[in-house]
């Protein structure tokens, strides 16, 4: 993981029917993830998106 991906700490994610969930894009900032998640929402409406937190993940970890 680079550094600039550590900056990204908010993610906006798409919730899928399985109970999963994919990752639409990640943010430095929570304004700018509730933004998209906004556009996201007008764009798919009848399909569920959240902002969440993002902790910093390990080298190994590839669990996404």
């Amino acid at each position: 993981m680079t550094y600039q991906e550590r900056l990204k700490h908010w993610a906006v994610v798409r919730l899928l029917p399985t109970q999963q969930w994919v990752v639409i894009g990640r943010f430095h900032r929570r304004s700018d993830a509730e933004g998209h998640c906004q556009f996201w929402r007008q764009q798919m409406p009848h399909t569920e998106f959240k902002v969440v937190f993002d902790a910093v993940r390990e080298e190994g970890d590839r669990s996404e």
